[in-house]
């Protein structure tokens, strides 16, 4: 079945942010957990976790085994959240509305395990996974709920293993082939919504591809695809996969032009995530000022 291709216009998703409620309560604007970092990339959930922050009420954030000195530090330096150990990771992540899982996370079977036991064990949770956890998912274990939020060459390898979990004569995956078109092979093979970071974002969401355009080449600095996982793992705990996808891309792209009008190119992750609330709140007013 051919998939039908959109333009994102902001005008049209902006106002579906839903603000807090006036006499809301403490848990009722979202929770989420991160699971991430690794002893190699230790800075990269740390991103997501101050991204997510400033988007839901309470962020909860578990490292892998080998990774007590990021935890240690985390305790000490991450002030907007809870930093809680791994034999107590299955009780928050039950009352998480969201789990992020993979940013910082180290290809290995340690990460495969964790992710896979995880995620067969609560497939009807609210899922993003992304880097690490991505590349090491079991592709047959990948639930409807799930936002994947891939780079073009996680994409292919993505389609690869589909290709082999469904059929050998598939197996032969076109490594020159341009996202809309593994987007297209994959649409049929997943029901969970599919991020695909570049130049311009491609967002698979059942028979439909939605593009969003912007950003600049300061957005190539290391950590905006973890900045991006935490921002849309925080939306997703409010919005439906599609919103949370979308408002995220184009926010995230927002900010780092918004950036880019101060100083270039010369920003980097922890810039866009302070940048993001700014850009997000100024967007939104303009979108839907009766409301701002």
């Amino acid at each position: 079945m051919p998939l039908t291709q959109h333009q994102f216009n902001p005008a049209d998703w902006l106002p579906k942010l839903k603000l807090p409620a006036i006499n809301s309560h403490k848990g009722e604007n979202g929770k989420l957990l991160i699971i991430g970092g690794s002893q190699l990339f230790h800075a990269a959930s740390k991103w997501s976790l101050d991204v997510a922050s400033k988007l839901v009420d309470m962020v909860f954030y578990a490292s892998t085994p080998e990774n007590a000195q990021l935890v240690k530090t985390a305790k000490g330096e991450f002030w907007n959240g809870i930093v809680i150990p791994l034999d107590h990771l299955e009780t928050y992540l039950v009352e998480a509305d969201v789990i992020v899982i993979g940013p910082g996370m180290e290809r290995s079977d340690q990460t495969a395990n964790l992710v896979n036991d995880l995620v067969a064990k609560y497939p009807s949770k609210k899922w993003l996974i992304d880097a690490g956890a991505l590349q090491m998912i079991d592709v047959g274990l990948i639930p409807a709920t799930a936002i994947l939020t891939p780079h073009l060459q996680e994409l292919k390898l993505l389609a690869q293993k589909l290709a082999v979990a469904n059929s050998e004569a598939e197996a032969e995956q076109d490594s020159t082939a341009q996202p809309t078109k593994i987007l297209a092979s994959l649409a049929d093979k997943l029901s969970c919504t599919i991020l695909c970071k570049g130049q311009t974002d491609l967002i698979l969401n059942q028979s439909e591809i939605w593009q969003v355009e912007g950003g600049n080449p300061g957005l190539t600095k290391g950590g905006t695809g973890d900045v991006l996982a935490g921002l849309v793992g925080g939306l997703y705990c409010q919005q439906d996969r599609l919103s949370a996808s979308l408002i995220g891309s184009y926010i995230n792209k927002l900010a780092g032009d918004d950036l880019a009008k101060k100083v270039g190119p010369f920003f980097n992750s922890s810039d866009l995530v302070n940048q993001i609330p700014l850009t997000l709140w100024r967007a939104y007013s303009e979108s839907n000022p009766a409301k701002s």
